[in-house]
This record gives C-alpha cells, structure tokens and sequence, in this order.
C-alpha cells in the first residue's frame, strides 16, 4: 500500500509538472523530458509518457498505474516553466523531497504573478512602433502605430476573454487595426497604410507557436508538431482576413 500510494504521488507530480508547462507554452518534447527525469529520479524509471497539445499520459508499466489529464486553457508564462525546470533541478539535486516538491509545484501554478494588464498592452504599444520602424517605416508613423498596437492588442484580450472562441479574437483585432490605420492615414495622423498595419500587428503574430512547432517537429513530435503549425497557420489567416475585410469596408 505504501509503495502504491508512492507511485501515485509521482504519477501526479509528473502529471502537475507537465500541466503547468503545457498551459504556459512550453515544448513537447520539453514537456516528457522534465516528466521523465521526475520520475527516474523518483526511482521509477520505466515512466511511458505521450503528450500532445490537449492532454497528458502518463504510466508506470511496473506499477500497473496510469493516468491521463486534460490540457485546457494554454497561454504564455514562460516564468512557470522556469520554475517547473528549476524545481526538477533541485528535487534531482535532494534539495527537496518529493512530498515537498509536489507543494512548490502547486505553488508555482497558483502564486506564479503575471504582468499586469497595462503593462503588456503599453508593451505591445512598444513592440508594434518599435518593428515599424526596424522594417523600413517612418518616425511620423511612430506614435499612430503605437497606439493602434495598443488598441489592437487590448481588442484581441479583451474578445478572446469575453467570446472565448479561438481565431475569432484575431480575426476581429487585425480588423480594428486594419480600420485604424486606414483612418489615421486618411485623416492625416500617419502616412504610410503598409507601415501601419505591418508594426501593430506583430503583437498578434503566432511565433511562440510557430517556434514550438518546428522544435517539436525536429525532435520527433509530428503530430504535436503539426498541430500547432496549423494553429499558428489559421492565426495567420484570421489576421489576414480581419485586414482584407478592413480594407473591402474603407
């Protein structure tokens, strides 16, 4: 019995570990290496494990013992995962016991901080300007461009919050800023349409998921791998199609 309930408690800290990784967007492959180390070093060193984007196996052969666990709401907190990694480092290094170390996990998934929400839009305001001009744009369109990443952005937030529909909230993003832009060249405030919509949308560009896609890819995850290129891929046609219609309308 003891050696049973020993196993389930590194069945669901391998199960906690690779959760907290998944929804902060971390890789697969990153996922089932930090699961397995977990449990090797746990002294169960026959871990199976299969990760995708929307869920977790997990089993222990030996044990006669498995678990699966869904993989919900996926953002980007690269701080957890940091984390996760660094307390895999110490649970292998004996700084903390297993019973510890499962507690530092839920820790780190309930009291991990985020940024505050003014500090990412006023951030996408920065990326957006600051792009536009590295791609050849002009310092006029500097402080228009600035803006309308923030409005931008705090559009896609705000829908994908309130819709909770997926693709929708960029569909619906890069048309505000596709109908921004064209007013603020229209109107005088900018002057260059292209540098416009090229700099605001850059903050909703999918290169998390695009960069995971290939790592997992090379590393032997096609199916994950494949997945989320063709998320990133429909994003990208979301965001397309929000400035075709902008531009059909004005």
């Amino acid at each position: 019995m003891e050696q049973q309930n020993y196993s389930q408690l590194v069945l669901n800290t391998c199960l906690k570990a690779g959760k907290i990784m998944m929804e902060s967007g971390s890789e697969v492959y990153r996922v089932e290496d930090t699961m397995k180390r977990i449990a090797i070093n746990a002294g169960l060193d026959d871990i199976q494990t299969y990760v995708t984007a929307t869920g977790l196996v997990v089993g222990f052969p030996s044990e006669q013992n498995s678990q699966v666990i869904q993989i919900t709401c996926q953002s980007i907190n690269l701080e957890k995962v940091t984390a996760v990694n660094q307390g895999s480092r110490q649970f292998a290094e004996g700084e903390l016991s297993l019973p510890d170390f499962y507690l530092y996990l839920n820790e780190v998934d309930n009291q991990t901080p985020d940024f505050p929400y003014l500090w990412k839009i006023i951030a996408a305001g920065v990326v957006s300007s600051t792009l536009m001009i590295i791609l050849n744009g002009t310092w006029y369109d500097f402080i228009p461009t600035f803006f309308i990443g923030i409005t931008g952005f705090a559009v896609h937030t705000f829908v994908g919050k309130k819709l909770q529909m997926s693709f929708l909230n960029d569909f619906l993003a890069a048309f505000v800023i596709g109908v921004l832009s064209l007013l603020a060249v229209k109107t005088a405030f900018a002057r260059d349409v292209n540098s416009l919509i090229i700099g605001s949308i850059m903050p909703l560009v999918p290169g998390l998921a695009i960069t995971n896609a290939f790592r997992d890819i090379m590393e032997g995850h096609l199916i994950s791998g494949v997945a989320r290129g063709t998320e990133a891929l429909f994003i990208a046609g979301a965001i397309g199609g929000g400035i075709i219609v902008a531009f059909n309308f004005f």
